[in-house]
């Protein structure tokens, strides 16, 4: 357990650094240089500003939902890691229902958002818990079906067995058009731009978390960021063969994270190049687009794969 989370902490950590060099590339500005060497020491001193500020809990809130919603938030992202290989073996737990796994803890998520919602006593609290449930219930309809589509293919629930079944093709080949909504779907369901209506500064004033301070603010912000690696990592298993190289029956433990981290520069790369769309196109482009895509994609996939049995 020790081995996935330290280093999974400070590969959240320092992602936000990179997201913020990243973004200032792009938008021809220098980002963190100050504290540490090119700014290296940024995520430690952001870490403890927040570890040392004042915890404060709203007179009108209920304190038990309030304290327990963003332990919740935090050790769900953390659960999930328990079924994803990083190479042949190398995985906390092998179990034959990983993709099952997944799905149910991503769906458990919700809740820690709408108890903060409900329990800051906030309208724009309860307001942008609402958002942000609508949107992640819709979003992982699509996520779904595009995970059904993948287990028809490969005729497994496991991990290992699906990226060992894209040893001659990755999946992304044959079901480029999925990959590509997979994607956006999953930039929804983290409540990423140009999806982050929940926490739409200039509308909600940050949505759920208003009301949170110190480190129950920081334990959302690092569970945002861990599904952030997390989709990125499942992305990469299901689409991109994992930690196999193209063509090749040869791996190494490198080739998960350098995939991974291709996904999240894509995940920064919209954030800067996109507006924030609407809220009615948002759901809009849920249940009116992908939603009949994927059930239409789903139908030909089982098609074209009972053809050829």
């Amino acid at each position: 357990m020790v081995a996935i989370i330290v280093p999974l902490l400070l590969a959240v950590a320092y992602l936000t650094l990179g997201e913020r060099k990243l973004m200032g590339a792009m938008q021809m500005r220098i980002g963190p240089n100050v504290v540490g060497l090119f700014g290296i020491l940024q995520p430690l001193a952001d870490g403890l500003k927040l570890f040392l500020k004042e915890s404060v809990i709203p007179s009108t809130a209920n304190k038990v939902l309030f304290i327990f919603s963003p332990i919740l938030t935090f050790s769900l992202s953390l659960m999930a890691w328990a079924v994803i290989p990083f190479d042949f073996g190398v995985v906390f737990a092998d179990i034959n229902l990983g993709f099952l796994y997944i799905l149910g803890v991503s769906s458990l998520g919700v809740y820690g958002i709408v108890f903060a919602g409900w329990s800051s006593n906030s309208r724009y609290a309860f307001l942008g818990s609402l958002r942000s449930t609508a949107q992640m219930v819709s979003y992982e309809v699509s996520i779904s079906l595009i995970v059904i589509m993948v287990v028809l293919c490969v005729e497994t629930l496991n991990f290992t067995e699906t990226v060992l079944f894209q040893k001659s093709v990755w999946i992304v080949v044959p079901l480029f058009p999925i990959a590509i909504i997979f994607l956006v779907s999953a930039l929804a369901e983290t409540n990423r731009p140009p999806f982050d209506l929940p926490e739409a500064e200039a509308e909600l004033v940050s949505g759920y978390s208003v009301e949170y301070s110190s480190m129950s603010f920081a334990l959302f912000f690092l569970g945002e960021y861990a599904n952030m690696i997390l989709m990125g990592t499942i992305l990469s298993l299901i689409f991109l063969g994992g930690w196999l190289t193209p063509g090749f029956t040869t791996n190494a433990l490198i080739y998960l994270p350098i995939k991974a981290s291709f996904i999240l520069v894509i995940f920064v790369w919209t954030r800067v190049a996109f507006p924030r769309l609407r809220y009615d196109q948002l759901m809009s482009l849920g249940w009116k687009t992908f939603l009949p895509i994927c059930l239409a994609a789903l139908i030909l996939v089982a098609s074209i794969l009972l053809s050829m049995n």
